[in-house]
């Protein structure tokens, strides 16, 4: 079967551009190859709230993914292997080939790693990337959380409710978070901050035991802690798109005005692609715009 639209990815974006298309009357496959909502079903209270939804990232997620079922998208759960483009598009996956006339590259991104000893030696042995899954086991104890925007704020935030001492590492000499996360820090008195200060290794024997930092007077010293949570930015889900599509210096696939990557009739919205602001909001409008553009163009076509 050739579809009128692939969508990769069923995060917010995705779901969304699904069920918009859905409603301009094309037929549409949903490709995702683990669980649908993306990073934000990790995301109890969505902050900024993404309008018509609920603020709960999971609830989100789930009245999207219901709402293109009652649409009759068609959702194949299957990683996304390869773009092929030569006579016509076809995504290659793990349940077999899937052609379209055009495709949507939602695939979003991940957490971006420091690359410090350690970080993956403690890979769910201290090292945690959900502070609103994690939090509760980490009651009463010390945690590490490094960074210095949005993200990073919001998630001390979070595990300052639980634990006794978070420390805030931050390599600059201010946060660049919205003034409101700013405040709630200032006011928490279980946040210590840690600016002008990187993170060289993770260091324990069986578990996290402690984080060796390096402050403004160029010392090392170590923080104890049994929890360590980057948030450094995020790394595009593009691993499986062809070197001949346009990236920026990232990796974040490149687009027009119309959300068109380099590659003819194939789009790319959300995290994934470069310039994305970082808001739900903005993966919505990437969303709605990339169908217009697509509806208009078949519609053109006859």
């Amino acid at each position: 079967m050739t579809y009128d639209l692939i969508i990769i990815g069923a995060g917010i974006a995705g779901l969304t551009a699904a069920n918009e298309a859905a409603k301009s009357g094309l037929q549409v496959c949903l490709l995702e190859r683990l669980m649908f909502g993306g990073l934000v079903l990790n995301v109890n209270h969505l902050d900024p709230k993404p309008a018509g939804l609920p603020g709960s990232g999971s609830d989100a997620a789930s009245e999207l993914m219901m709402t293109a079922s009652d649409l009759g998208v068609t959702t194949v759960f299957s990683a996304a292997t390869a773009l092929m483009t030569d006579g016509g598009l076809s995504v290659v996956t793990d349940a077999g080939p899937q052609i379209a006339h055009a495709v949507i590259i939602a695939t979003g991104a991940h957490h971006r790693k420091l690359g410090v000893r350690g970080e993956v030696e403690f890979e769910n042995r201290g090292v945690s990337h959900c502070a609103d899954c994690d939090a509760p086991m980490y009651r009463g104890q010390d945690v590490v959380v490094v960074g210095g925007g949005d993200s990073a704020l919001q998630e001390a935030l979070v595990l300052a409710e639980f634990c006794g001492q978070v420390h805030l590492v931050h390599r600059g000499k201010a946060f660049s978070a919205r003034n409101e996360f700013v405040d709630k820090l200032r006011q928490c008195a279980n946040i210590r901050q840690h600016l002008d200060t990187v993170v060289e290794a993770l260091l324990g024997k069986a578990a996290l035991e402690r984080v060796a930092v390096r402050g403004p007077n160029k010392a090392t010293r170590e923080i104890s802690c049994t929890g360590f949570f980057a948030y450094v930015g995020l790394d595009p889900n593009s691993e499986f798109i062809s070197t001949q599509m346009e990236r920026d210096e990232n990796g974040c696939i490149k687009v027009d005005g119309g959300l068109r990557t380099s590659v003819p009739d194939v789009y790319a919205i959300g995290a994934v692609r470069a310039g994305y602001g970082g808001e739900l909001r903005e993966a919505q409008e990437d969303a709605r715009m990339a169908v217009s553009v697509i509806a208009r163009r078949m519609s053109a076509a006859g």
